[in-house]
């Protein structure tokens, strides 16, 4: 069973006190009848601020008009101050509390200053009406600073609870930017360990298809690199699953691991990699300018992925027997990868389905390390690739896992 908690779209207990304190002013009102200036018309008048009181927290500004007005008939009619004139004072308390702006309550504050004036003028006693007076202003005073303090204080605690909500807003926007940087990377590396594989074992399949009757050495040639690349797609993806399990502090293009089972493909392996495609059909010539620095893990994973997705596209495009050129040239401040194709293959006979993110992983991991990457045909027939990448002020020392 749920119980309601909220009345007229405010909460229950605001609602049951506002009612309370409306009580108390009807009671002194009624209680004070028989007895005091104005009789039943004065209890009118205080029936009709309690009822306003009702109206406290959301239209405070309103309250303390029709309660100002009610207490000016009072005057006029020169029944004094009475007792439920503690209204006054709820509804001083209350405009200063809970108005949106605090120049309402400072004028509330000088139209009751005015009024103690009044009632001082009209109370009946030994006392004189300066001492009344005071007292008057001493307690409407009072009152008016309590307020001033609690909406502070009220004001205050919103401040915070907004900032809390903002905050956590920011969090939940760099945890869901965080998890599209995380699948994005994933993607890559998937594209990066699978298009390639795929497209060596569909040419070489093609191959072997084609070859099985006229030339079954050279088949059994393919099938055996379609094995071999199986097995090596396959370790690629034992890797990267590992990788993703790995708990650890992100960096550029991962994970920081000291695992070494965990190593990132670097350099040194990059002439198995032409070596591969080489047995795929291409004609590979690879050149090397200038001495080889020594460069972060990172930066070298994206040279040797650079080469791999631009001869992966060679292969599809230009086809087996393409002549292509890979030169990789070492500056003093930066790293030049070229990768030349002419063209002249022979067309795989089913390609796989190219889903155009070859030349979007490249440019977002040439990005990262503040490179440039422009592609394009060739005048002459095939295809151009350049990337360039800055080399760091600095040699790296981190281990990164691929």
């Amino acid at each position: 069973m749920t119980v309601r908690r909220t009345m007229f779209g405010r909460p229950l207990r605001g609602v049951a006190f506002d009612v309370a304190v409306s009580g108390v002013v009807v009671l002194f009102g009624v209680a004070g009848a028989a007895a005091q200036p104005g009789g039943w018309a004065a209890t009118l008048v205080g029936a009709g601020m309690a009822v306003a009181l009702l109206f406290r927290r959301s239209r405070p500004g309103a309250v303390t008009v029709v309660v100002a007005a009610l207490a000016l008939v009072q005057v006029v009619a020169q029944w004094g101050p009475l007792p439920f004139d503690i209204a006054v004072l709820i509804a001083l308390y209350s405009v200063v509390k809970y108005g949106r702006r605090l120049r309402d309550g400072v004028l509330a504050g000088v139209v009751a200053a005015v009024g103690v004036l009044l009632a001082a003028a009209q109370t009946q006693g030994a006392i004189t009406w300066w001492a009344t007076a005071l007292w008057y202003a001493l307690v409407t005073g009072a009152v008016w600073l309590v307020a001033l303090n609690v909406r502070t204080r009220r004001l205050y605690v919103l401040t915070l609870e907004d900032r809390a909500t903002t905050l956590e807003r920011e969090r939940e926007a760099e945890s869901r930017a965080a998890v599209a940087e995380e699948r994005t990377r994933i993607a890559r590396e998937l594209h990066d360990v699978v298009a390639h594989s795929m497209a060596v074992m569909i040419v070489q399949a093609d191959g072997a298809r084609f070859m099985l009757d006229r030339d079954p050495e050279q088949a059994r040639t393919a099938v055996k690199v379609v094995a071999d690349t199986g097995r090596q797609a396959l370790e690629e993806m034992r890797r990267l699953v590992g990788v993703l399990r790995d708990a650890g502090p992100a960096g550029a293009d991962g994970p920081v691991v000291a695992d070494p089972e965990h190593r990132r493909l670097a350099l040194a392996e990059l002439p198995d990699l032409l070596a591969r495609f080489g047995d795929a059909g291409l004609r590979i010539r690879h050149t090397i300018t200038g001495e080889p620095p020594a460069l972060p893990p990172g930066l070298e994973l994206t040279i040797y992925r650079v080469v791999q997705e631009a001869l992966t596209n060679a292969l599809k495009h230009a086809g087996v027997g393409a002549g292509v050129e890979v030169s990789l040239t070492y500056a003093a401040d930066a790293v030049v990868v070229t990768v030349v194709d002419d063209g002249r293959g022979r067309p795989v006979v089913s390609p796989a389905p190219s889903g155009g993110h070859g030349l979007l992983g490249m440019r977002e991991r040439v990005t990262v390390y503040d490179g440039s990457l422009t592609a394009g045909a060739r005048l002459a027939g095939g295809w151009q690739l350049e990337v360039r990448l800055p080399l760091p002020s600095e040699p790296a020392t981190e281990v990164i896992a691929a």
